[in-house]
């Protein structure tokens, strides 16, 4: 036995030591989700007992362990207990990054953390130092836990008195864990299939524990280090954890008025004033990843579902639980084009001047994910007859691991739904990443080439 684990963990240490920290964790996201998939093939996964089909739990798995929220069967309706939990888990662990639970399962075992392990850690989470690792994972386990089960006790609150004691605990948990996690997942088909929470809307309880859960764990575990070592000493912050915070309330706020005046003379007519605003706000937040909602995605105006697209392209912040091509990319970018408008030197913020590849990586990641988007959308138009918007819809939301969705998810044909599925992929991988690990074995000759000049705009 102890020759066989030998042999087994040294098989695997090999392969591991092949790769690169990029493959390792594209990899590691393909087999879990190749794992869920067969898990939820299993007839005791469904409540008929009967076998689903493998591109139907292929994508279901895939939109878990990406955190997206995209499905082809409801929930509530389709999934036995045991699916149900097995799209927990892989929510969970998706959401977190198997590499911090793994590093988090080592620390529990009292096992030497190496400087691998510790690089992967990095890679997984986005930090922007090694050192401190180990630490860093404690505090990730530590604040997931508290803040799940607090927002799993205030929505059990709500739910027990409607669906009973363990039901609505169940409840709880399994709506805090998807919010937190950023995934859209919910049980709310018993009210009515793929209902989300839009019976709900107006309750401040259900709305407010959501979206507080859906914001903590969109900002980046960079950031609540940062909070917990400084408190609310703004000047203290890191730039990245100001650049972080300032644009997710500019954004907050500026799409929470936007879509109060889009949807005024449209989905909020008839709602009272606090309901307005509780909407709206909503809407704002759910677009950052989240999958949510608590009205007719379909029944939004045009500008609402352009706003959303925008968002759902943003997303929220590196080393999180949100997707999107990140508020940091978005912010380095026009802060690239304010500086070329003044013509000053290099990118400044906060009294800082930026790195030059910080520039080149966020211009790689928004032409990526721009390109991948746009390239699902013109496939899947060409060859299904969907209106242009929610098609878009479909696809930022995808490549943005969002889940919101106009309907026209369970319509989509076998070759639309690999390509929706390659998209949540490398929207939680990271698309700049996926394409990475293809090239980072390869030695480019460090030769330049001579200078030729061109004429741009």
């Amino acid at each position: 036995m102890p020759m066989l684990k030998k042999g087994l963990l040294g098989k695997l240490y090999q392969v591991r030591s092949h790769l690169t920290q990029t493959q390792f964790i594209a990899y590691g996201f393909l087999g879990m989700i190749l794992m869920g998939t067969l898990l939820l093939m299993l007839p005791v996964s469904s409540k008929t007992g009967q076998v689903s089909g493998f591109l139907n739990c292929l994508f279901t798995a895939t939109s878990a362990s990406c955190v997206t929220g995209l499905v082809v069967y409801d929930t509530w309706t389709h999934w036995s207990l045991f699916g149900q939990l097995v799209l927990l888990t892989l929510i969970q662990i998706g959401g977190l990054g198997f590499v911090t639970i793994g590093v988090f399962l080592s620390i529990v075992l009292r096992r030497r953390i190496g400087l691998k392990e510790r690089g992967l850690m990095q890679e997984s989470v986005n930090t922007l130092q090694i050192g401190g690792m180990v630490h860093l994972a404690k505090k990730i386990i530590l604040g997931t836990a508290i803040f799940e089960g607090t927002g799993a006790v205030l929505l059990a609150i709500r739910f027990v008195p409607e669906y009973g004691f363990l039901r609505g605990i169940y409840y709880g948990i399994f709506h805090a864990i998807s919010a937190f996690c950023n995934a859209g997942f919910d049980l709310m088909g018993c009210q009515g299939p793929y209902s989300s929470l839009v019976n709900y809307y107006n309750d401040w309880l259900v709305n407010l524990v959501i979206m507080a859960l859906i914001i903590i764990g969109g900002i980046g575990f960079i950031v609540w280090d940062d909070l917990s070592k400084n408190g609310l000493r703004f000047h203290r912050y890191m730039l990245h954890t100001k650049i972080v915070l300032l644009t997710t309330i500019v954004l907050l706020a500026g799409s929470t008025w936007l879509f109060y005046r889009f949807e005024a003379d449209s989905l909020l007519v008839g709602m009272d004033g606090s309901g307005r605003i509780l909407t709206s706000l909503f809407s704002a937040v759910t677009a950052r990843t989240a999958g949510f909602n608590t009205v007719d995605t379909a029944a939004l105006t045009d500008a609402s579902k352009m706003l959303t697209v925008l968002l759902m392209f943003v997303g929220g912040s590196p080393g999180s639980t949100a997707g999107g091509v990140k508020t940091t990319t978005i912010i380095v970018l026009y802060l690239h084009l304010w500086s070329s408008i003044q013509r000053t030197y290099g990118v400044n913020a906060f009294g800082r001047r930026l790195e030059d590849d910080v520039l080149k990586r966020a211009s790689a990641i928004f032409m990526v994910n721009l390109t991948l988007a746009l390239g699902a959308s013109l496939f899947i138009m060409a060859t299904q007859n969907f209106p242009v918007m929610d098609v878009l819809f479909e696809t930022f939301s995808a490549i943005g691991t969002v889940g919101m969705t106009t309907g026209i998810t369970r319509g989509l044909s076998m070759g639309s739904r690999f390509a929706i599925i390659f998209l949540m992929y490398c929207g939680r991988v990271g698309s700049l990443s996926f394409a990475l690990s293809f090239t980072q074995h390869k030695k480019v000759a460090r030769v330049k080439q001579p200078v030729g000049r061109i004429t741009i705009g």
